[in-house]
């Protein structure tokens, strides 16, 4: 499996790098800036981006616009935004052009290295991984037609939008997996999402969940 990373702090770039390598992936290119990050994508075929926020020449959303941007480029691309920040704008812009296939993670709330690189696989297969600190600053001040659901079916949503499946769920509540998959269904009917795919449903419910 093929990275590319994008991430100006050099100590930080050479740790990830390191870990990839050492756990089973490729990394084949470190971009620190946008602009390096635009010619990675361009000249590699890779399965997935680890991109960094905060970067040259104004460390504010330089990485986050640089994943919407290859995204726009290169449609589908997992990007994995791996962060010290929660940006709202580009972070909701991003999981409305598509949720699958991306993941935001918050540096200082990752514990283990074991729970990083599941999500690396994880967004790379098409799945969705959020900290459960980006959903709840995107949520504030939404509104939706949440209000339908009972405080159990939101609590089930919450965790489908963190990117777990409905056996992670059950174990997370202490519920039975038949429990599980009722709440979810109920959840699909009260958001009046189409009959499709479970999987598309999810990504449906997810965005439903934080209002894009």
């Amino acid at each position: 499996m093929r990275v590319i990373i994008l991430e100006d702090n050099p100590i930080l770039a050479e740790g990830l790098g390191l870990l990839l390598n050492n756990s089973g992936f490729v990394v084949a290119a470190v971009a620190t800036d946008a602009d390096e990050f635009a010619k990675a994508i361009d000249e590699h075929e890779v399965d997935i981006a680890v991109v960094d926020v905060r970067l040259p020449p104004t460390f504010t959303d330089e990485g986050l616009r640089a994943a919407i941007e290859a995204r726009r480029v290169r449609p589908g691309l997992p990007v994995l935004v791996f962060s010290q920040y929660v940006e709202e704008v580009y972070a909701a812009e991003l999981l409305a052009a598509g949720s699958e296939g991306v993941g935001y993670l918050l540096k200082d709330r990752v514990s283990r290295v074991d729970e990083f690189l599941e999500a690396v696989r994880r967004v790379a297969a098409g799945g969705t991984v959020l900290d459960p600190e980006v959903v709840s600053q995107l949520m504030v001040k939404r509104s939706s037609p949440l209000d339908r659901l009972t405080p159990r079916e939101r609590e089930v949503l919450a965790l489908m939008a963190e990117g777990l499946g409905n056996a992670a769920i059950g174990e997370k509540l202490v519920i039975s997996d038949g429990a599980v998959h009722k709440h979810v269904g109920n959840v699909f009917l009260k958001l009046d999402l189409p009959p499709t795919d479970s999987g598309h449903r999810r990504v449906l419910a997810v965005l439903a969940y934080l209002g894009l």
